[in-house]
This record gives C-alpha cells, sequence and structure tokens, in this order.
C-alpha cells in the first residue's frame, strides 16, 4: 500500500432526469450566466430548448456562446472571453463534449485575468487565482470525463501546439451527468469518446503516480467500457448501457484527475494539435496498437488483466502470456467499434512524421508510462501508427 490523496472538490449529479436540475444548479453561484457551447445548429439543437427552459425558471440571465470547435483554440477563448466580459457573468456554464466543458473552463480563467489562457498552460509561472469564475459542466458525451478534472486542454491557433491549463481552480463545482443527453449521440462519436474513456482509466492504472484508489475506479470503468460500449453501438438507446458508460466515463476521469495519462495521450495531443481534423479518440485508437507492444513487457501485471477482460480464455494462460496476447486483443476490440485507423487514413503527410514524433515528446505524459521512449523509438512508434 502506497502514499497516497484524494479529494475530488466537484459535486456530481448523476443520473437519468438530472438535466432538469441545471438551473438550480447554475443559480447557486450567481445569475448572470455564460452558456458555452458547439454551435447551434449542432447537437446542442436536441437540448436547447429545455436548457433554455430551465434557466429561464431560476432566473438566470444567459448570454450563449456557441462557438466551440473540436479542439477548441485560443482564438475561441478569446470570443467567449470577451463575450463573458461584456456579459458580466458570474459563472459558466459549459455543456456538450470535452470541447465545450475544456473550452468553459479556459473562459472562466481568461475571463478574469490578464493576458489570454495560454499564458495559464500548467508549465509557466502564471497560476489562476481565486477570480477564476465558477464552472457547473453538464457532460453529453461518455467520454472525455472533463466534467470531474481540473483539465482544459486548448490549442495555440498560430503554432499547432495543444497543451493544457492545470490547475485545481478549474474543477468544475457541479458535474450534471444526464445518460438521457447521450441518447442522440452519433455511433462515431460514441466510438470515439469511449474509447477515451477507457484510455484514461487504463493509462491512469499503469502510470507511475498511480494509488491504490485510482486503481479501484480505474479497473470498474475498463470493465465497463469493455462490456458496454459495442452493446451501445449496436443499440444507440439503450439507456442501461449508455448509463454505464456515462458511469465509467466519470470514473475514468477522477482517475486522471488524481494520476494522469501517459505515452499514448503525450501522442494523441501532438496528432489532435498538428491535424485538428482528427478527433481526439481516433488520434489515440491509431497509437494504442504501437503503444500497448512498447510498454506490456513493463507493466505485465496491468496488461494481463486487461487482456483477461478481453479474452476469458487468458483465464487459462500465465501473466505474461496473457500481457503479450493483450496487444491482439486490444486490435480485435478497435475493429469490432470501428476505429482501427493509422495516421494515412486521416491524411497526414509521411514526411511530417518526424516534426509529429518531436511533438509527441513536448508534454511530459510518455515520462509516466512504464518504459519511456527515447526520441528515436518515439520516431519508430509514430512510424507504426501511419498505415494500418
Amino acid at each position: 500500500m502506497t502514499d497516497f490523496g484524494f479529494h475530488l472538490p466537484t459535486e456530481v449529479q448523476f443520473g437519468p432526469g438530472k438535466f432538469a436540475t441545471v438551473g438550480e444548479s447554475v443559480a447557486r453561484f450567481g445569475n448572470r450566466c455564460l452558456l458555452v457551447t458547439g454551435p447551434r445548429t449542432g447537437s446542442v439543437r436536441h437540448y436547447l430548448p429545455r436548457l433554455s427552459s430551465y434557466l429561464k425558471d431560476a432566473g438566470i440571465e444567459v448570454a450563449h456562446f456557441d462557438g466551440v470547435i473540436p479542439n477548441p483554440t485560443t482564438d475561441t477563448i478569446a470570443s467567449g472571453s470577451q463575450m463573458a466580459v461584456g456579459h458580466q457573468a458570474d459563472v459558466i456554464l459549459g455543456v456538450g463534449g470535452g470541447s465545450a466543458m475544456d473550452a468553459a473552463k479556459a473562459i472562466a480563467v481568461e475571463a478574469t485575468h490578464e493576458g489570454g489562457c495560454w499564458d495559464y498552460l500548467f508549465y509557466k509561472d502564471s497560476k489562476p487565482t481565486d477570480k477564476t469564475l465558477p464552472v457547473v459542466a453538464v457532460s453529453t458525451t461518455s467520454g472525455t470525463g472533463s466534467q470531474v478534472t481540473q483539465v482544459s486542454v486548448v490549442t495555440h491557433t498560430a503554432t499547432r501546439d495543444k497543451s493544457a491549463l492545470y490547475n485545481s481552480l478549474l474543477f468544475p463545482r457541479i458535474a450534471i451527468v444526464d445518460p438521457e443527453l447521450m441518447l442522440s449521440v452519433p455511433a462515431h462519436v460514441t466510438a470515439c469518446t469511449g474509447f477515451d474513456a477507457f484510455t484514461h482509466a487504463f493509462e491512469s492504472a499503469i502510470h507511475s503516480g498511480t494509488s491504490p484508489y485510482v486503481e479501484l475506479l480505474a479497473w470498474e470503468a475498463i470493465s465497463l467500457v469493455i462490456s458496454n460500449l459495442p452493446a451501445v453501438l449496436e443499440d444507440a438507446t439503450d439507456i442501461d448501457a449508455r448509463s454505464s458508460l456515462a458511469y465509467a466515463d466519470t470514473l475514468a476521469g477522477m482517475c486522471i484527475a488524481f494520476a494522469g495519462v501517459t505515452l499514448p495521450h503525450g501522442m494523441g495531443m501532438a496528432i489532435g494539435g498538428m491535424y485538428p481534423q482528427i478527433a481526439h479518440g481516433e488520434a489515440l485508437a491509431l497509437n494504442y496498437p504501437a503503444f500497448t507492444r512498447f510498454t506490456y513487457a513493463a507493466a505485465i501485471e496491468p496488461f494481463a488483466r486487461l487482456g483477461r477482460l478481453l479474452n476469458a480464455d487468458l483465464n487459462n494462460v500465465d501473466d505474461e502470456a496473457a500481457a503479450k496476447q493483450s496487444c491482439d486483443e486490444l486490435d480485435g476490440f478497435l475493429k469490432k467499434i470501428g476505429l482501427w485507423m493509422g495516421l494515412a487514413d486521416k491524411d497526414v503527410p509521411e514526411d511530417e512524421l518526424p516534426a509529429l514524433a518531436r511533438q509527441c515528446m513536448v508534454l511530459p505524459d510518455f515520462k509516466n508510462n512504464p518504459v519511456i521512449a527515447t526520441e528515436a523509438e518515439m520516431l519508430e512508434l509514430v512510424r507504426e501508427c501511419y498505415i494500418r
């Protein structure tokens, strides 16, 4: 048993129907709200009328910033922050997937501090202060875990560099997780976000800073994704399976809040920063086959456990054999959920692979992996991701 600490300052409201509590939740922090979402013509159209009604009934004056894009940029955050300042917002409500919730957190910082959100990245000297506006998060996908983390991922528009703000002040005050909001999520988005939740949990379990508490949550989340993601892809209206995925996502978010991610996320962040047409879940899926084969020998026990969750027949072999076979089993899972792809499939120029490999070593995530890649090994890993 190792020493560890765990404190989650986010109040979680979980379950079908919890969306109806959004008005009273926001009202606890003020009555002038900046609502942060993707475009009104996108998925937000499914629940915007109800959301507007809930906020109106609670006496909330709302300004709606609907300019969030996938992989939100510093330009996105600047526009939302200007609207927050003009509205004199005292609370930020982020509704959507990870991009909307991350944008809400970054806006909460930029709207109340000098400079832009990029000045407050995790490795910079300037830190968010208690002037940061409170954030309420409503998740509409099951993958990013942003509703329970202190992380906001942003891409710098000019440099194509993807990085993150990381500060305890960015934890949403309240997270509303209502699986009914996820019934309309398209299959490919469901697959991408579901696999993202899986990676959050698995990478937290093998992270150099993991703990018994994190491992407990992580393996529950991993099991839930393996069992329920294929079921949801077969029947999008399966509310029980949707609820299980939403629960897995929330658990996995707690895991990365207190342990973190490893090599695949450092690579995935670099891929998403340089090639924003690639969704985060896709970026992870295309690098996982290379990652598992590079890593399994340095983490036999967790890889063996993963292999046995994916194929019960591996209970009949020793840990080393199960760990090695887990790589093929995970390949099969990716194929089953429609995420078997490579960089070439996403129109990444082959001559940019060396530059991508260098970018994969900018964030420190790869240093938390059970085996740390050298520059030469990173280039080889990236090359292995090119064609499937």
